[in-house]
């Protein structure tokens, strides 16, 4: 698929952002369907469908009583990140694991891991994000990693997930950062970003404004800095502005970090 691109470059050229509309990659199964998402096809002059270690953000929708049935994944770090409505996990290791709006779920699955996912008749519907990060090795020790979440500050970026090496709740294996934010309509913040890194940002619910550019519900934006400054267009920080209220989830990735490419699903 083409995906529409629009540039925007502030005062200056020192840094660019770039728009996708809502992916037409999809697949429907009935109970369960999936967007995919690919960051790469953001930028026009990128050949690589993912973005350095982002292979792909998959919006994921379940009905009350669905059963995804075991099945593997191997080499892929896989991130559930449920804002409403719950998300049932069961795995070849005996975990059986809740994930809702307080919660996240990381699957390491290195060399092989097993799960399933399922929603029980009296669930809500299920929308959430599925994040797929390509590790920095293949045939890694597949683990597991589930628990509470920091508690959300409206009109505050919250830090999610981040490399091994870094203060976060949840690691994945390479250098990609998560962030999310519940913005009230009218409330800005900045971008969150990182010297010679670049920013994706997806669109869960509402509209923003950033660089001059209307983003609206699952719709993205991808933010390059070429100068390696951290947070201007041009001559301006970056930030998103809520013209409704809005969900948005942030990416700070290492374009240049070692990736591999041979997982399940985020290759």
């Amino acid at each position: 698929m083409t995906l529409d691109t629009d540039a925007d470059s502030g005062a200056g050229t020192d840094a660019h952002l770039y728009k996708a509309p809502r992916t037409q990659i999809t697949q429907n199964q009935g109970n369960f369907r999936t967007h995919f998402n690919f960051p790469g096809r953001n930028h026009p002059d990128h050949a690589d469908h993912g973005y350095g270690p982002l292979a792909t953000v998959v919006e994921s929708f379940m009905d009350p009583d669905t059963l995804i049935r075991m099945h593997p994944h191997r080499d892929e770090e896989i991130v559930s990140w449920v804002p409403a409505g719950v998300m049932r996990h069961d795995d070849g290791e005996g975990n059986q694991l809740v994930t809702d709006a307080d919660h996240l779920l990381v699957m390491n699955a290195g060399r092989e891991f097993w799960h399933e996912e399922r929603t029980l008749a009296d669930d809500s519907p299920l929308r959430m994000l599925q994040i797929f990060v390509r590790p920095h090795s293949l045939g890694l020790e597949p683990q597991i990693q589930h628990g509470p979440l920091p508690a959300s500050v409206p009109n505050e970026w919250r830090h999610l997930f981040g490399p091994e090496d870094a203060e976060v709740p949840f690691h994945v294996r390479n250098r990609v950062h998560c962030h999310d934010v519940h913005l009230d309509a009218g409330a800005t913040v900045d971008l969150p970003t990182k010297p010679d890194w670049d920013t994706y940002f997806y669109v869960f619910e509402g509209t923003v404004e950033a660089g001059g550019t209307q983003f609206t519900e699952t719709e993205s934006g991808l933010f390059v800095g070429a100068d390696g400054s951290s947070s201007s267009v041009g001559d301006a920080d970056l930030s998103l502005t809520a013209e409704t209220d809005a969900i948005v989830v942030a990416f700070r990735i290492d374009p240049d970090a070692p990736v591999t490419r041979q997982g399940t699903i985020g290759r």
